[in-house]
C-alpha cells in the first residue's frame, strides 16, 4: 500500500477489508455501492480494490441519507455533484441535505397524517369500510361491488 507523503508509514488507500471494518458494513455492501457507482475504487498490480480514504465519509453519507429513506439514485445524483477525489466537506453535507430535507418534511407529514389516521379503522380489518380514510376516501371503492376489493383483487370488478 502507498503511504502518505506528509504522514510517512500512514496508509493513504484501503483495501476493501479495512473499509468495512472502519466503516462498519459489510464487504458485500461495499461491493454493491461500488456497484451501484455510489463509490470508486482502483485495482492494485494484484488485481485488488483499494479505496482512498475519504471514501470512508462518502460512506457515512450514504449511510445517513439512507437511514432518512432517501432513494440510493438520489444519493448517486447527490455524491455524483460532488469532487470526486476529495472527502465531502460540511459545505457539502449542507448543500446535500437541503436538498433532501423538504422530501424528508413532506414524508413526515404523510406519515403523521397516517398515524393519527389509524385508530379510525382498526376495528374494520376490511380496509374498505366506507369511512376508512386509508385505503378507500370518498367510498370510491363502493364502485367495484361490495366487500372487500382490496383483498380479493381475483375477482371480477363491476363495469359501470
Amino acid at each position: 500500500m502507498a503511504t502518505s507523503p506528509r504522514y510517512p508509514g500512514l496508509e493513504r488507500e484501503l483495501s476493501v477489508g479495512e473499509l468495512a471494518r472502519r466503516s462498519g458494513i459489510a464487504v458485500s455492501a461495499i461491493h454493491f455501492y461500488e456497484a451501484q457507482g455510489l463509490i470508486r475504487s482502483w485495482r492494485t498490480a494484484g488485481n485488488q480494490r483499494r479505496y482512498p480514504r475519504h471514501i470512508l465519509r462518502r460512506i457515512a453519507v450514504i449511510k445517513v441519507a439512507q437511514r432518512i429513506g432517501v432513494p440510493l439514485a438520489t444519493i448517486r445524483d447527490a455524491l455524483r455533484q460532488l469532487p470526486s477525489d476529495r472527502t465531502p466537506t460540511r459545505k457539502d453535507w449542507t448543500r446535500l441535505s437541503a436538498a433532501w430535507e423538504k422530501n424528508l418534511s413532506e414524508r413526515i407529514d404523510k406519515l403523521t397524517r397516517l398515524r393519527d389516521s389509524l385508530s379510525e379503522c382498526i376495528g374494520c380489518g376490511c380496509l374498505s369500510l366506507a369511512v376508512c380514510p386509508l385505503r378507500n376516501p370518498m367510498d370510491a371503492l363502493s364502485e367495484q361491488g361490495p366487500g372487500p376489493q382490496l383483498l380479493e383483487p381475483s375477482r371480477k370488478r363491476r363495469k359501470r
